[in-house]
C-alpha cells in the first residue's frame, strides 16, 4: 500500500459504478457480457481492487445511461485512481457539489472524529449548519437551505437499520461550546441527546488539557469499515478537511500516526457523563 498511495478514489469509483449499474437495473453478469469482460473483472472493479481506464468508465456510463453529471464524477475518479497520493481540491478535478466523503462515511462501521473548531456535521442542528454555511463568502440563501437539507439527509446514517448504523465516537474541544453561534443552546441540547444513543459517544476535551500534537494535526476523522471474514472490506481511512480541499490517507504508517494521536486525545478527554454535565453547565451560563 505504501507504494501505490491512497486507494480512496478507486474504492469510491467502484462503489459508485456499482450503484449506477444497480440503479439502471442491470445485473453484474449482464453488464460483464455487454462490456465483453469477465465476471471476475467486473467484481474487482466494483470492489475497488483494481484501477480502470477513463475510456472504460465512459463505456460503462453509456451502458448504464448515467447522467452527464454522474459521468463527469466517475470519469474524473478514474483519472485520479492511479495517482500515488491524493488530495481532493474542491471544484477542480472533482466538482464541489459531489461530496466524496459522504460515500465513505455511509460505508463505515466505526467513525472516530476529533474536532477543535466546529461541531461535527453528523451532530449539527439546522441552525448551526446554516450559521457555518453563511461563513462562506458570497453564498446565497438558496445555497444555505440546500446545504442544510443535505446535512439532515446525511445524518440519517446514525439511525439506519440496514446495514447497521455506524458507531460514532466524537471528541470535541470545549472551546467549540463557548462560541457565539446562532442556536447554540439548541445545539448543545442536540449533543446531549445524541450522546444518549447506544451507537454514539460524545466527549469533551476540556480547556485545561495539555498541549498535544492535535494542535498541529487539527481536526480529523478516522473511518473503519465492516469486516468480511477476518479482514476489513476496505482499509481504515483518515480524512482531514481544509479550506480549499480534503486529504484522504489510508497508508498504514499514516493511519497509525492518527490512531496513536486519537488514543492520546481520548485518554485526556472527559467521560461521557462528565461531558454531559459540562455541556449543561456551559449552556446554562452562556447560552440560555
Amino acid at each position: 500500500m505504501a507504494e501505490v498511495g491512497s486507494t480512496v478514489p478507486r474504492r469510491e469509483l467502484g462503489r459508485l459504478l456499482r450503484q449506477t449499474r444497480e440503479q439502471a437495473g442491470i445485473g453484474l453478469e449482464a453488464a460483464a457480457s455487454d462490456l465483453e469482460w469477465s465476471r471476475a473483472k467486473m467484481y474487482r472493479i466494483e470492489s475497488g481492487q483494481t484501477p480502470i481506464r477513463a475510456l472504460d468508465v465512459e463505456q460503462m456510463c453509456r451502458l448504464y445511461g448515467a447522467s452527464p453529471e454522474t459521468s463527469e464524477v466517475l470519469i474524473s475518479l478514474a483519472k485520479e485512481s492511479k495517482s500515488k497520493g491524493w488530495y481532493h481540491a474542491y471544484g477542480e478535478v472533482i466538482p464541489r457539489w459531489f461530496q466524496l466523503y459522504v460515500g465513505l462515511e455511509s460505508a463505515a462501521s466505526h467513525i472516530r472524529t476529533y474536532e477543535h473548531g466546529l461541531v461535527p456535521g453528523l451532530l449539527q442542528t439546522p441552525d448551526y449548519t446554516a450559521a457555518v454555511a453563511r461563513s462562506r463568502p458570497g453564498i446565497t440563501d438558496e445555497e444555505v437551505a440546500k446545504l442544510v437539507e443535505l446535512r439532515l439527509e446525511r445524518q440519517r446514517v446514525l439511525a439506519r437499520q440496514r446495514p447497521a448504523a455506524p458507531i460514532l465516537d466524537a471528541i470535541l474541544d470545549e472551546g467549540i461550546l463557548h462560541r457565539s453561534v446562532t442556536g447554540m443552546a439548541e445545539q448543545i441540547d442536540r449533543l446531549i441527546a445524541a450522546s444518549e444513543q447506544p451507537n454514539v459517544s460524545i466527549r469533551i476535551s476540556p480547556l485545561g488539557s495539555e498541549l498535544t500534537r492535535a494542535a498541529v494535526a487539527g481536526s480529523f476523522v478516522i473511518l473503519d469499515f465492516p469486516t468480511q471474514g477476518a479482514r476489513s472490506a476496505e482499509p481504515t481511512t483518515v480524512y482531514c478537511e481544509g479550506l480549499t480541499g480534503a486529504l484522504y490517507l489510508d497508508r498504514l504508517e499514516e493511519v497509525r500516526a492518527y490512531a496513536e494521536l486519537w488514543n492520546h486525545i481520548s485518554a485526556e478527554a472527559l467521560s461521557v457523563e462528565a461531558s454531559q454535565t459540562l455541556m449543561r453547565r456551559i449552556k446554562e451560563r452562556q447560552h440560555d
